[in-house]
This record gives structure tokens, sequence and C-alpha cells, in this order.
């Protein structure tokens, strides 16, 4: 099972971009999240403003996968305002890379080389991420959660299918720019549907797969998910003519190297944190999971803020607002990591 999702979401990684999304950008929840956080008002700029039915059939596809195997549950109330803000940081410091951590390895698989900062950087978060997690590191137990309490955040998917479905005038759509490029839209949809049922039933995640790697090894299944991933990805791009390896030109990219690596490694302390990237945020939050929904609303919130206050790069570099931006994030990690340490007595306790 974590072979097939890491190899359909390789697949609809390329394809998507083939049929109509941008430029090695066939999945990218960060971009996705910008888009909608757009065409809901969040954000004026008309050129990221289209509700993306990839990130719907994401949450819908899991909460289907979760009922039918019946593992929806209601669960959540540990650190809301913490996850809620780490969903912020979460969208800060992909927008400052351009992209999320499966777009930063579809990037790579098409021969973008300037993604190898941003992976030093993914890679350089997750290890800092372990270490605090050994070092005691946690939000708090979650608990079951009686009534409806997990049913919202995928009720608001559907709302949000509703609005692309409907189109009405307080909804808006880019008629230009990369949000303008898209897939047909019950593809889009059809793809995030398998994506999101099937990473539900393997617990499939690209930050995941790199923790397990320094955790377990060779030994780690979600290992070979990434392989997957990575290999049906790498011929998809070949078989498309998108592989085109170099530094420059690359579509959705910059040559700020520092800031691509200090923006995916909050990412990757985050998400290690966090137990998921922002891909794994939605599933969770299609299974019940009001912790990550509160993620899921931060990284919405973040996805207006970010093109608002022009934190996001584009491809002549990454602005003054966004490195700020960044180093804020990082010191709220850092902050957060000191506050949540148990103490040997409250873990023994526990």
């Amino acid at each position: 099972m974590v072979l097939l999702a890491g190899a359909v979401l390789g697949l609809f990684g390329v394809m998507l971009a083939d049929w109509g999304n941008p430029q090695n950008s066939g999945i990218c929840v960060s971009c996705f999240v910008e888009n909608t956080a757009g065409a809901v008002g969040l954000h004026a700029n008309a050129r990221m403003q289209y509700i993306r039915p990839e990130l719907i059939g994401f949450v819908l596809g899991s909460l289907v996968s979760a009922f039918s195997l019946g593992e929806f549950k209601s669960r959540g109330g540990s650190a809301p305002m913490p996850r809620f803000l780490a969903g912020l940081f979460l969208i800060v410091g992909c927008a400052v890379f351009i992209g999320c951590p499966i777009k930063l390895f579809l990037r790579l698989t098409a021969g973008d080389l300037t993604t190898l900062a941003g992976l030093a950087g993914l890679i350089g978060g997750v290890v800092v991420g372990l270490r605090g997690l050994a070092g005691g590191v946690d939000f708090g137990r979650q608990q079951k959660q009686v009534g409806t309490t997990g049913i919202w955040m995928p009720a608001m998917f559907v709302l949000l299918l509703v609005l692309v479905l409907v189109r009405p005038g307080f909804v808006y759509f880019s008629d230009r720019g990369s949000a303008a490029l898209h897939a047909p839209l019950l593809v889009s949809l059809g793809a995030g549907l398998v994506i999101g049922f099937l990473a539900q039933r393997s617990r499939f995640c690209v930050t995941a797969s790199i923790r397990d790697l320094f955790l377990m090894g060779r030994r780690a299944p979600l290992l070979w998910g990434l392989l997957a991933f990575l290999l049906v990805s790498v011929s998809g791009n070949l078989a498309t003519g998108s592989f085109r390896p170099g530094f420059y030109g690359q579509p959705g990219a910059h040559l700020d190297f520092v800031w691509s690596f200090l923006g995916m490694a909050l990412v990757g302390w985050i998400s290690v944190l966090l137990g998921g990237c922002p891909f794994r945020q939605l599933i969770k939050a299609g299974e019940g999971d009001s912790d990550a929904g509160m993620v899921v609303l931060g990284m919405l919130v973040g996805g207006g803020l970010v093109q608002s206050w022009e934190i996001a790069a584009t491809a002549a570099g990454v602005s003054l607002f966004g490195k700020v931006a960044v180093l804020v994030g990082i010191l709220f990690v850092l902050l957060n990591t000191l506050l949540f340490r148990e103490r040997p007595a409250a873990a023994a306790d526990r």
C-alpha cells in the first residue's frame, strides 16, 4: 500500500502538470493553499486565486478511507494555538522556497538543481526536529472528543467543493498567472480523492519518510514509498519531455540558496514536531483529527498572509519580508521546543 501510494502520488504529480497545472507543480500543497486562500478573499493577488480541487480531494478521500476502515475518530485538544501558528509558519517556509516537500521532489525529478539547497534544509530540519523529540518535546496527549468535532474540517472542504462548482460572485478565480493554469476540475478532484484515499490507508508522508530513514534505516516502510514516488516521477518527466536538468531558467524557482535552505529547514522542523508535513496534516484532518484541523486553518491564514505581506518568493528571489518571516518562524519553533519540553519527572508520571 505504501509503494502504491508513493507511485500514484508521483504519477499524478507529473501528469497533473501535463494536463494543465503549472510546470513542475502538478501537486504542491502550499501553492494550492495560497490559491485557495486567495479565492475566498484572504489575499488580493489576482494571479493566485483558484479553489484547488486537489486539496478537496485529499481531505475527502481521507474521510472516505477512514470511514470505510472504521478509523474516523474525533480527537484533539492538544496545544491548539501553537498548532495554528505552526501551520501558518509551514506555509511561510514553503512560500520562501516556492513549494512544499512534495513539490521539492517533483522539481528535483524534473531536473531542477536549485532544489538541492531546499533538500539539504529539509533533511536538516528533520534532524533538528528529531533531536527535539528525543529531548522530550511534546505538545500533549490528544483526547477522544465527543460529538461531531472531527467532522467540521471535512465539512469545510465540502463547502469549498460547492463553491468551486457553483462559482458564486464572492469567490475569485484568476484569469491569468499560475492560478489560471489548472487541469480539468473533475480530473483534479478525482486525482485528489485517489491520493487522499491511499495516503490515509498507507500513512504515506514525504517528510515522515525522511524522518523514518534516520530512525529505522532501510527498514523504514515509508522510505520505500518515497523511492516509488521518485522512480515514477522521474520516469514520468522523461516520458513527457519535462526533464530539463540545470540551475537556470527552472520554472517556479530562484537562486537564493541560503533562504531555500532555511525555508525548508523550517518546514522539516515543524513537520517532525507536528507528526507530518502540510500534506499529512490534510490527510489527518480528514480522519477527524481536530489538532491537524487547527494546523490546516493556520495554513489557510498563512496562505493569505504570504501573498498580502509579500513574503512569498518569486523567480527574482526572496524579499526582505520573506527573510524576516522565516527567521521569526525559526524563533517561534525554537521557543516552543523549549516550552513544550517535558521534564524527566513529568515524563515518568505519564
